[in-house]
């Protein structure tokens, strides 16, 4: 969950920083631009001054005047090329320079492009206030600005400047530095901010996945500790806790009274099965009736000891040991191996030194479950295998036979409390074994599983941990 909620949280705070980065770059971009601007107004509107009374042209002569004021402004205009490099020259209205001399500063208007627009608009007596924006990546990008020369209320010459604008968009990729390492210091600040929220958030809900995963596999002992969290969370704990020993309540007096229906049923059986039994010696031998009353009667006891073993194996707790897995299933191959021969099966076993955790009593009683179900089914001159082998972090103990097998749609089935298949009612069984044991490892944190075996048969695999469980470590 969180590696789904931290991006999500990631891309909202970038988008937000994002959101105020762009305007604030441009805004910086703009004030860099429109200072450059009020200072080239403000020399326009000088030279224009200064040319307010030397715009007379002379007649016949190209040449400019010499007297005091042109001087003047030749030497202002000579003198603000040499120090900011910034090309500025006074105009005709009719497009042609005001004579300067020997002045490097004269330049032609173009008949297009910003200096025309500038140009033009200064002939309306209109200084230039807003020219298009210079970004950084503009490297020819320049800003023109012109002020008009107005005498007796006429506009009789235009003041053009072309400034360069190195210098200001170097001003503007330095301002957007540092927006860029205030933005990526408050994105770093962000992503650590949403660790924290996002782990003090998450805690509870890990902490619960964990302790509803433990009671899902069996240990119904673990609840839900203090860990923190909003305060939702924290009464969504003791609310699952209250829940947990509500559901850990109930099973109990189900397992209790399974336990004591099942023991109390017992004598009350023995004592029926006493009179059956008297009262066959009054009819005559070989009786059909009482035969199968008594059949009945005792898959009836095989049914209450059935019930009994399950509730015991539901309520003990597992005491789980290094074992070795491989001599205790060659052990238990061993002690079926007469029953195997009587029927006519082959009872083969794999069985190498592998060790694992689990409790050697349940262990045994599940591997009994299963190899007695193993050669119930299976029909003479057939083989039941036993395998022991280690795979990753689990031993497995995989038991195959040559039965007839089950169906996809009863695999899933198999290990139901009293289900049997169908096709196997005439076979003794109470439909409980497969579920005892599977109530036995399931407490040592093992499990069973099924599967068809080829070319005919069922497979049960029975798997133990080979690392011994956190939640026996922890005493859960």
């Amino acid at each position: 969950m969180r590696a789904r909620l931290l991006p999500l949280l990631i891309v909202l705070m970038a988008g937000v920083l994002l959101a105020l980065g762009f305007p604030l770059a441009v805004s910086l971009a703009s004030a860099q631009q429109q200072k450059v601007v009020v200072d080239r107004i403000d020399d326009t509107a000088r030279f224009a001054s200064l040319a307010q009374f030397v715009t007379t042209r002379s007649e016949g002569s190209d040449e400019a005047e010499t007297d005091e004021r042109r001087q003047t402004l030749q030497k202002e205009l000579a003198r603000y090329y040499d120090v900011y490099g910034i090309k500025a020259g006074v105009f005709y209205r009719d497009l042609n320079v005001l004579p300067m001399g020997r002045a490097p500063t004269a330049f032609r208007v173009p008949l297009s492009g910003q200096l025309r627009e500038a140009f033009e608009e200064a002939l309306y007596s209109r200084g230039s206030h807003d020219p298009p924006q210079v970004w950084p990546w503009q490297s020819g990008g320049r800003i023109v600005v012109a002020s008009p020369v107005i005498r007796d209320g006429d506009v009789v010459a235009v003041v053009v400047t072309d400034s360069p604008t190195a210098t200001m968009r170097a001003k503007t990729v330095r301002g957007w530095a540092v927006i860029a390492l205030g933005e990526a210091a408050a994105m770093l600040l962000a992503v650590g901010a949403a660790l924290r929220l996002t782990g003090w958030v998450l805690r509870p809900v890990r902490v619960l996945d964990a302790t509803t995963h433990d009671i899902a596999t069996g240990r119904l002992k673990s609840r839900v500790a203090a860990a923190g969290g909003p305060p939702e969370l924290r009464r969504l704990a003791r609310s699952f806790n209250e829940m947990a020993d509500n559901v850990e309540d109930v099973l109990e007096q189900q397992r209790a009274f399974v336990a004591d229906a099942s023991h109390q049923l017992r004598n009350p059986l023995a004592a029926l099965m006493l009179r059956i039994e008297v009262l066959s010696y009054e009819l005559p031998e070989g009786n059909e009736e009482i035969a199968s009353v008594q059949a009945e009667g005792k898959r009836l006891a095989r049914v209450l000891d059935d019930l009994l073993d399950l509730a015991l194996a539901e309520h003990a707790a597992a005491d789980l040991q290094l074992t070795d897995i491989g001599e205790l299933a060659a052990e238990r191959v061993e002690a079926w191996r007469l029953t195997a021969r009587d029927k006519g099966v082959r009872l083969v076993a794999d069985c190498p030194a592998v060790t694992g955790w689990a409790d050697p009593v349940a262990l045994s009683s599940a591997l009994d479950a299963v190899v007695d179900n193993a050669l119930k089914f299976t029909p003479r001159g057939e083989e039941v295998s036993v395998a022991v082998t280690a795979n990753g972090d689990s031993t497995a103990v995989v038991v195959a036979d040559g039965g007839p097998g089950l169906r996809e749609d009863e695999l899933s089935r198999i290990g139901d409390r009293f289900w049997r298949s169908g096709r196997h009612q005439n076979i003794k069984g109470s439909g409980l074994g497969l579920s005892i044991s599977r109530a036995l490892l399931t407490a040592g944190g093992g499990s069973l599983t099924y599967a068809s075996h080829a070319p005919h048969g069922l497979e049960v695999t029975v798997r133990v941990p080979r690392e011994r469980p956190v939640s026996d470590l922890t005493g859960r």
